[in-house]
């Protein structure tokens, strides 16, 4: 599993996985339960809303659910379903909401089966998606340069026995730490975030120290040939100081900071 995501329906947060296996998406039964209802406890719902069925017509509503980690601010496992047992689960459910939350189910896994066969889709929508959230064009160029940078490393890592889930964070933080002389979690309290991707709330700058960092860091691993999670831990480290020391001699030239404040986040902007 990978590309754990988070779908927004009506204003509530759904979250979700990308099985590459199966080719499906599978979502949080209680996230979908909740902007279904909006009960304080979709735990409780769903409970009782399986024994209700079972007892009714001696369907089990869980019995193709599976219960998944999903990379989020509770990282607790849920439980997940499909969209054909969503369907089955919404269907039970007296909701006057049924029919649009399917057809918005339908239409996020028809946008992902096309985004895998036409890669430049999800590039557009994500370009469209910072320009509606006030992102000049030179900042987009910027971002989308990261990205590539940040994916070419972790194919490095992937290619090189570093496990994903946890050690792929791990590393992203030493070198971060190593640029910037802040962890992740301290540059995101430094700009206000929360749940919020900070890459999403750099400076074009950041952006820019962000990148040769990751690029420094898989040039250095590819000419040692690091393989394994501790041996990617000394190219991360040289990666980032690398971009640290081009950071403090441009902050000489220029009498500043380059680590800013700055977030995108609407009516609390913080500018240095």
């Amino acid at each position: 599993m990978k590309n754990n995501n988070l779908e927004i329906y009506q204003g509530k947060n759904i979250r979700k996985v990308w099985d590459k296996k199966s080719s499906k998406w599978y979502f949080s039964v209680l996230d979908v339960i909740e902007a279904l209802t909006g009960v304080p406890k979709p735990q409780n719902y769903w409970f009782e809303l399986v024994t209700t069925v079972k007892i009714k017509s001696e369907i089990d509503l869980s019995l193709n659910c599976r219960q998944l980690k999903i990379k989020t601010s509770d990282v607790k496992k849920t439980s997940v379903a499909d969209s054909e047992t969503l369907f089955r689960i919404i269907q039970s459910i007296p909701s006057t909401n049924a029919e649009p939350i399917k057809q918005w189910l339908a239409k996020v896994g028809n946008e992902r089966l096309q985004d895998i066969s036409d890669p430049e889709r999800s590039l557009n929508r994500a370009r469209d998606y910072w320009q509606r959230m006030g992102r000049n064009e030179k900042w987009i160029q910027q971002r989308m340069m990261s990205q590539e940078t940040r994916n070419k490393l972790t194919d490095y890592w992937k290619n090189h026995e570093v496990n994903e889930q946890n050690e792929y964070a791990i590393l992203t933080n030493i070198i971060h730490e190593e640029w910037s002389d802040l962890s992740i979690k301290e540059h995101k309290k430094l700009k206000s975030l929360k749940k919020e991707n900070l890459r999403d709330h750099m400076t074009e700058a950041e952006l820019i120290f962000t990148t040769l960092a990751e690029f420094s860091t898989r040039q250095i691993a590819e000419k040692l040939n690091s393989t394994g999670f501790q041996e990617n831990k000394l190219p991360a480290r040289r990666g980032g100081t690398i971009a640290k020391l081009a950071r403090t001699e441009l902050e000489k030239k220029i009498g500043k900071s380059i680590i800013s404040a700055t977030n995108y986040l609407p009516n609390r902007k913080k500018i240095n």
